[in-house]
């Protein structure tokens, strides 16, 4: 098995939402089930089957939170050394092929938030990025080709 790093707060976070769809949510669903059974024949209840459905999706994401969060090790990134890429740490980068400036956020795949640059340490950028150094120069390859980059900045 292998382990998933993330932050107190990300931890807080899936715990709140485990919680919340085991006991909130499945009792919300297992109503509506009920009360859609109530409405006469369950071979041609469109609204029982939805509601069955329903109940089944979040039965299916509380096991896959369960499963993620039988994986966590949380992370403190003030413990990590603030010089090297790792996971927790902004990289500002240049690529050297383009001239454009880009902006990332190392974190484990449960953070990955793309809208805000956080990708995943997993990822082959990530993967490409990790234990360097500001002013280093690394090639990455990706299944889109080869990308080269300058690190600017190392931040957290």
């Amino acid at each position: 098995m292998k382990a998933i790093y993330i932050t107190h707060e990300v931890y807080e976070r899936l715990t709140d939402e485990h919680k919340f769809l085991k006991t909130v949510r499945r009792k919300e669903l297992s109503k509506e089930v009920g009360e859609a059974r109530d409405h006469g024949d369950i071979s041609e209840n469109a609204e029982y089957d939805a509601a069955k459905e329903a109940l089944a999706m979040n039965e299916k994401k509380i096991i896959e939170l369960e499963d993620k969060l039988s994986q966590v090790k949380i992370l403190d990134y003030k413990d990590l050394p603030q010089d090297r890429a790792l996971i927790g740490a902004t990289v500002e980068l240049e690529d050297l092929d383009s001239k454009e400036k880009e902006k990332y956020t190392l974190v484990s795949e449960v953070e990955i938030d793309y809208a805000q640059g956080k990708i995943s340490v997993n990822s082959p950028v990530g993967q490409g990025l990790l234990g360097h150094k500001e002013n280093q120069t690394v090639k990455i390859k990706t299944p889109a080709g080869f990308l080269r980059y300058k690190i600017l900045k190392i931040s957290r």
